[in-house]
């Protein structure tokens, strides 16, 4: 009898994660994985938990492509680092559909825990650096504009629009510029009532 192959934890979720990008996460059971590897189920079982142990492996593994994805983006310098963030979500829905799907277009309600605590500090950073405003103002911003960006990227994965950079560009541009002027309208308006 040949010896087992062993693989490693990275190695079977790189097979799952392959398996999702082509169909999505119901796609990386645990015969199609093992069947990826010229293998069995038993060598996902003796390396993971189950199932879902594996499935949190392919979304670190999504999330880190991601993070690729906006440091990329930000090395081009083509935007400022705030739209630069947009962009690459948005791209990264074109380009890697099912594993944008599988991170941001699930049921995430029970993801922040603790450990996402202060995930969002560097951005609100680049906003209060960028416009000027206060933290609390700037998380709100961040939230209205992050909803246009999800909206834009979530069309884009879906197949309801097609990719179009520059008009992309050109919506996230004018929501900005949209966002900061009726904030800075708002504080004046409560300026003058002090």
């Amino acid at each position: 009898m040949p010896p087992k192959i062993k693989y490693t934890r990275d190695e079977i979720i790189s097979a799952a994660c392959e398996l999702v990008r082509q169909g999505g996460i119901e796609k990386a059971t645990a015969r199609a994985v093992a069947k990826a590897l010229d293998s069995s189920p038993k060598v996902i079982f003796g390396a993971f938990d189950g199932m879902d142990d594996l499935k949190d492996g392919v979304i670190a593994m999504a999330g880190e492509l991601y993070g690729e994805y906006v440091r990329n983006e930000m090395a081009t310098n083509r935007f400022p680092p705030y739209k630069s963030m947009g962009m690459a979500y948005i791209r990264f829905a074109a380009e890697e559909k099912e594993l944008f799907k599988l991170l941001f277009m699930r049921d995430r309600m029970g993801d922040f825990a603790p450990k996402h605590e202060g995930e969002l500090e560097p951005v609100i950073d680049v906003i209060m650096n960028a416009t000027g405003l206060d933290e609390e103002t700037a998380r709100l911003f961040h939230l209205e504009l992050w909803i246009t960006v999800h909206g834009i990227a979530s069309m884009v994965a879906t197949g309801y629009m097609e990719f179009d950079w520059e008009l992309i560009s050109r919506v996230l541009t004018d929501s900005y510029q949209g966002a900061l002027h009726c904030i800075k309208e708002k504080n004046n308006d409560s300026n003058k009532n002090l």
